[in-house]
């Protein structure tokens, strides 16, 4: 089956924005999704909200002195090398990484992203969703995918810049108003899919690495958020290959690589999203975030189409 090109019904480029907490979120969500839109021919961008401050080393080959007094550069040359690799454009908003504090109770440090006022925060988004014009915008849930400060906050300024870039009352100056035509929450961190590669990884005599994991995961009904779920796998070596470039953050060895490729492209060869707000008519289930955007795509039948 042939894929429609890479232009929208106004005969437009396609265009994708992925905003991001931190510096190798861009490589660990959604990273396939972002290989095969470029490879269709789709501009794709990156914003990062922060530039990772405040991490971790953690990947115990690069725990040296000389990573942790020169992180922030190590990290942005590491976001570089993922930029180069999934082909995309990439704009840091310019905030601190606010950590992650073992204590939820700790209170975060003052000036970092977490404390910021979200509507505040989120005008130097409004200003790249402005000038890119996407016409696809992908963030994080409420929860922010997983309870970080950065990405809980991540969502706040991610929804209120794309209800402000379409208000031409707001940030005037920031230049004309810009409706993104759908909004998705990337939704792949969800039981079903960890089960179907346990079991999998089980089937192939190469044990249960998700069992621990699988035993304690107390929202077993996350799954039914997914509504898009896009068909990437051939994509997967190149997604590690941009995982890994983020060297001083991900264990070559470890959690993120434990299922083979082949396994994976099998048990579950798509990347998964939650469609919150689409300004066209589309078919549920999705397997394109492009779905009723393409030139020559053909209409859904109103009989069987969800128009959120």
């Amino acid at each position: 089956m042939s894929v429609p090109v890479a232009q929208s019904r106004a005969g437009e480029n396609l265009r994708l924005l992925n905003v991001h907490a931190h510096p190798d979120d861009e490589s660990s969500k959604g990273a396939a999704t972002t290989l095969k839109y470029v490879a269709q021919g789709a501009r794709v961008m990156v914003a990062t909200c922060t530039g990772g401050e405040r991490g971790s080393v953690l990947n115990p080959k690069m725990d040296r002195p000389e990573i942790w007094e020169n992180l922030t550069e190590v990290r942005r040359h590491e976001m570089e090398t993922a930029r180069e690799i999934l082909g995309v454009e990439h704009r840091s908003l310019g905030y601190v990484d606010s950590g992650l504090p073992e204590d939820p109770t700790e209170q975060l440090p003052d000036g970092c992203f977490g404390l910021t006022d979200p509507v505040e925060a989120a005008a130097p988004l409004v200003r790249i969703i402005r000038s890119f014009r996407p016409q696809v915008m992908t963030t994080y849930d409420e929860n922010g995918g997983y309870p970080h400060p950065d990405h809980i906050q991540c969502h706040r300024v991610s929804v209120a810049a794309f209800r402000m870039a379409a208000d031409p009352t707001a940030l005037p100056d920031a230049g004309p108003a810009w409706q993104v035509s759908k909004l998705y929450y990337q939704v792949g961190f969800h039981r079903a899919r960890f089960a179907a590669l346990d079991d999998a990884m089980d089937e192939a005599g190469l044990g249960r690495p998700y069992a621990e994991r699988l035993a304690g995961w107390d929202n077993h009904d996350y799954e039914l958020r997914v509504t898009t779920r896009v068909p990437c796998g051939e994509y997967f070596e190149r997604s590690d290959d941009a995982l890994r470039a983020h060297a001083s953050q991900i264990d070559p060895d470890g959690f993120w690589f434990e299922v083979p490729i082949e396994i994976r492209r099998r048990a579950w060869p798509t990347e998964d999203y939650q469609l919150v707000y689409s300004a066209v008519p589309t078919r549920m289930p999705e397997r394109d975030l492009f779905a009723g955007l393409r030139v020559g795509e053909k209409a859904p039948d109103p009989a069987d189409t969800w128009i959120i």
